[in-house]
């Protein structure tokens, strides 16, 4: 007797050891850091996620998570999203994640965007919203009104930065937060009353960043550029700003001003049209908007690129000096552009 009283003992012990390990022992079956899975509209029933989780192979099995499952309200809770799973999690901290629906925070990180459809890809590669259908959203002036904005002004509610959102975050929701973080941008660092003093709008400052930032990648010649176009803006001279041509062509791997380009009818031609464009021509940094707003008083109304090709620009308030400049770099452009061939 006793020795069935010990072996029965023996089994209930190993068979909580066994359970224990079911449950709380690391259930994954990857090396990497973490592992991301969707689960999709139809998808919210314990058959599709535990295929998901095999056929992805994050999981080195399911019995654990079946088995909590039928304990508890794992299952009749699941919802859509994307889940994180890491390295190492058991099958009890995975079913509670599931049943307690804790998405995973996915990073919207904006740079420079050129177009909206630059914006579309970016979403469509993040969240649930594919990128055709944000395009379409982007596109209308009739849905846009819903953030007071339009197709041309769209941009000047962006400010390159880093979100956090859920992978099913409805588009407008997120088009919201980017729209509040602009608002909030504004509010700080005295920056409404320096566009002012500039005798800039914020969309105007926007605006004239998006083209500076265009211009080069050095901000001790951003400063320079900011103060050539904001002294033109003042003698209302036209820009002649060579960023707005590659936009009004939409192909931003011209690398040479031809006298053709100049021609476009675009009312971004800032060589045609006096003033700023209609709206942003890409999403400048935030250092480059400051760089506007604190643009230094220079009499400097030309620029050029250096001509050894260093990516910095001479600096001119004479046409007669700066011609000097171009007709150097343009020569040197020549031997550059002949030896390509």
């Amino acid at each position: 007797m006793k020795r069935i009283m010990g072996w029965l003992l023996f089994l209930v012990i190993a068979g909580g050891a066994l359970t224990a390990w079911l449950l709380f022992g690391a259930t994954t079956a990857f090396d990497e850091k973490s592992r991301y899975f969707i689960v999709r509209e139809g998808q919210t029933n314990k058959e599709a996620v535990l295929a998901i989780l095999k056929e992805e192979k994050i999981v080195s099995g399911t019995t654990g998570l079946q088995l909590i499952g039928s304990l508890t309200t794992v299952w009749p809770k699941l919802k859509v999203g994307k889940y994180e799973v890491k390295k190492g999690q058991s099958a009890f901290e995975i079913a509670r994640m599931l049943r307690n629906g804790k998405q995973a925070e996915l990073r919207l990180v904006i740079n420079k965007l050129r177009t909206k459809a630059d914006l579309a890809r970016l979403i469509g590669k993040q969240f649930a919203t594919d990128s055709a259908a944000a395009m379409v959203f982007l596109s209308s002036n009739d849905s846009l009104k819903q953030l007071q904005t339009d197709t041309t002004l769209l941009f000047t509610q962006i400010i390159p930065d880093t979100y956090i959102f859920y992978w099913n975050t409805p588009l407008i929701k997120i088009m919201r937060k980017l729209k509040e973080n602009a608002a909030l941008f504004w509010q700080k660092n005295n920056r409404l009353a320096k566009a002012t003093a500039k005798g800039l709008s914020p969309t105007d400052a926007y605006t004239l960043a998006s083209i500076v930032e265009e211009e080069t990648n050095f901000d001790s010649d951003k400063y320079k550029i900011a103060s050539v176009y904001l002294n033109r803006l003042k003698k209302e001279m036209p820009l002649q700003a060579c960023p707005t041509i590659k936009y009004a062509m939409q192909d931003f791997t011209i690398t040479r001003i031809y006298e053709k380009y100049l021609l476009n009818p675009s009312p971004y031609n800032t060589y045609r049209r006096k003033g700023l464009p209609p709206g942003p021509i890409c999403t400048p940094s935030p250092k480059t908007i400051d760089i506007i707003l604190e643009a230094p008083i220079t009499d400097y109304l030309f620029f050029v690129a250096k001509s050894d090709f260093s990516g910095y620009h001479h600096f001119s308030s004479s046409y007669q000096e700066h011609d000097q400049y171009a007709k150097e770099y343009q020569h040197q452009l020549d031997i550059y552009m002949a030896n390509k061939k």
